[in-house]
């Protein structure tokens, strides 16, 4: 049975859907998902779509998509190539991607680090976004780069709420 919070939640260019079992607060991820879109300077018609799902959904993804077994936290996939502007250019509007969460398999993360499932999902899509926006860790400079800007986004999001 899906949870009571599987509503979708959009404006006009970002939707979010919990598909999954577990409660999840998509108004709250909405939120986190804009926030890191003005903190990056993307453009406010830029599309993203959000999507919670069980841990047999991501396990059945992960094996199509990244050809590896069993589900995973977050699955990013980019459309249009975007990129977060440098400081003199103005973001042109386009598809950043899909990213796709699993919170069941976040939660025991979340738990080890100490903090609520809600902190990691927002923790994963703010991870999700910076690979749709041609991010990632595989090597030692980029994994620096990319974890630095996540980061420095999950401390200003953390401020801006009042978590500080």
């Amino acid at each position: 049975m899906l949870s009571t919070e599987n509503l979708v939640v959009a404006n006009s260019f970002i939707t979010c859907v919990n598909a999954s079992t577990s409660r999840v607060d998509v108004a709250r991820l909405l939120a986190t998902a804009e926030f890191a879109f003005t903190a990056l300077r993307l453009n406010a018609r830029t599309k993203l779509d959000i999507k919670c799902v069980t841990l047999a959904e991501m396990e059945k993804l992960h094996i199509i998509h990244m050809d590896e077994p069993g589900a995973t936290d977050v699955l990013s996939f980019p459309m249009d190539e975007l990129r977060a502007p440098a400081d003199d250019e103005i973001a042109p509007a386009g598809e950043l991607g899909d990213i796709i969460l699993c919170p069941d398999f976040a939660a025991p993360q979340a738990s080890t680090a100490g903090h609520s499932l809600e902190d990691e999902l927002d923790l994963l899509l703010i991870h999700g976004i910076l690979h749709c926006l041609g991010h990632d860790h595989a090597e030692p400079e980029e994994h620096a780069v990319m974890f630095g800007l996540q980061d420095e986004l999950l401390s200003a999001l953390k401020e801006e709420r009042g978590a500080l």
